[in-house]
């Protein structure tokens, strides 16, 4: 029996483990308890008559690069109806606030058979738009079989995936053949697609380039302005643990010569916000937490922001950026979004998840590395006494951030032929 078989297998036999799995994660706060049956393939809405589109985005990187798209989809063919599913309640909540009236949100079934073929029973979709890299065996080969027509946007395979993907072809061939078209991020991306053995694959671009800025709302922006006041300031966004830690190193190093020094730190996943604050206030330092309504004062040392879609609001107040993911964990996140809204970004030593953009914003002085939480503190110690180099740094990540706009052009037109034998028109709107 292939991978690909036993795999199939195990999902089918692993049902009961699944739904305890889920129910486990439904109660850290991890799927929404009103919405665990989509998770079975239940649908929760209607599906509207006509052509349905449907775009898949695992997470809030993905969905956010999805955003565009869902725009243009919508422009160019606006008889079409839209399906969006997500995979963590971070993102369905990203996609409540900015998905455009009309497009549905669903959360992605878990990949099994049974689960699987209700979903794609109830929402029949014409075609299916797969962002990045999350390829559900099950999900892809079964929507091919119904007819589907898949398209992967913005691939992408690590090079730690497309190691191990290559120790077990029998396994990833069936899922590479599911897609009728695959659009990458970069030529490298191209070549390990076609390494596995895809055979319709054009480089597009990253489709992050695309995205919007980070919305934040006005009234809270200019209220926590307010609360800053004149205050030094940096951020340490999207932390994971550990380096919370090294955050509150630097601030207790920076305080004796900033000594008005407000640090704001965005936890990865706020349901660590207890255990994060028990730590920050066993070192000593004052603690104010957005999820308890605490105001900034000026006693605050460390303003804990363990809130879920507020990143624009500290992108805007920060003029230095540290962006978690990158020093006690790895891959790093998007440096686009602290780059579009004139942040001097600083990162750690590992930015494998977005190594060309993290590569090419270094080599247009876009962003500086840091080799650990020393070298962090003397940067972000040497940037909050040089305004100017603050700036310098802001300007060339704002350019780099929007060099590369023609990605979502170069998409939509690959996916011109796609659309068409679904018989799904397009409006001139020339």
């Amino acid at each position: 029996m292939s991978l690909f078989y036993a795999y199939r297998a195990a999902t089918r036999l692993l049902g009961p483990a699944l739904y305890l799995y889920l129910n486990r994660r439904k109660n850290r706060g991890k799927e929404d308890p009103g919405r665990i049956g989509e998770r079975f393939g239940h649908p929760s809405a209607m599906r509207p008559k006509g052509n349905l589109v449907w775009i898949h985005g695992a997470s809030v990187g993905e969905s956010l690069s999805a955003l565009p798209v869902i725009d243009e989809i919508r422009r160019r063919y606006p008889n079409v109806s839209v399906l969006v599913t997500t995979g963590t309640v971070t993102s369905a909540a990203l996609m409540h606030d900015r998905l455009p009236h009309g497009v549905i949100h669903q959360f992605i079934p878990i990949d099994r058979q049974v689960s699987v073929a209700r979903f794609l029973h109830h929402w029949k979709p014409d075609v299916a738009l797969w962002l990045e890299s999350d390829l559900w065996p099950n999900m892809l080969t079964k929507a091919k079989k119904a007819g589907v027509k898949l398209v992967l946007l913005n691939g992408r395979i690590s090079a730690k995936s497309f190691k191990g993907y290559s120790r077990f072809p029998s396994f990833i061939r069936p899922v590479i053949a599911a897609f009728d078209l695959i659009l990458t991020q970069s030529v490298e991306e191209s070549e390990r697609f076609e390494s596995l053995g895809a055979t319709h694959v054009k480089t597009a671009g990253n489709l992050k380039f695309t995205a919007p800025s980070l919305p934040a709302d006005d009234t809270e922006l200019a209220n926590l302005r307010e609360q800053i006041g004149q205050r030094p300031v940096w951020l340490a966004s999207s932390t994971f643990e550990g380096e919370e830690r090294i955050a509150a190193d630097v601030h207790k190093e920076l305080i004796a010569t900033h000594n008005s020094l407000l640090t704001i730190v965005v936890p990865r996943h706020p349901n660590r916000a207890d255990d994060i604050e028990a730590d920050l206030i066993a070192q000593g330092l004052q603690v104010s937490r957005r999820s308890l309504g605490h105001a900034i004062t000026p006693q605050t040392d460390i303003y804990l922001a363990d809130t879920i879609g507020e990143l624009g609001l500290f992108y805007r107040i920060s003029p230095i950026c540290f962006m978690g993911k990158t020093m006690c964990a790895t891959g790093g996140q998007n440096p686009l979004e602290p780059a579009r809204l004139g942040c001097a970004i600083l990162h750690g030593p590992d930015m494998s998840n977005f190594i060309t953009i993290s590569e090419e914003m270094r080599a247009a002085g876009a962003c500086r590395p840091a080799a650990d939480g020393a070298d962090l503190t003397r940067q972000v110690g040497a940037l909050l006494r040089d305004s100017a180099t603050v700036q310098k740094i802001a300007d060339a990540g704002l350019a780099y951030a929007n060099s590369k706009a023609e990605v979502l052009d170069r998409t939509l037109d690959a996916l011109r032929p796609i659309m068409s034998e679904k018989a799904i028109q397009e409006v001139d709107h020339a």
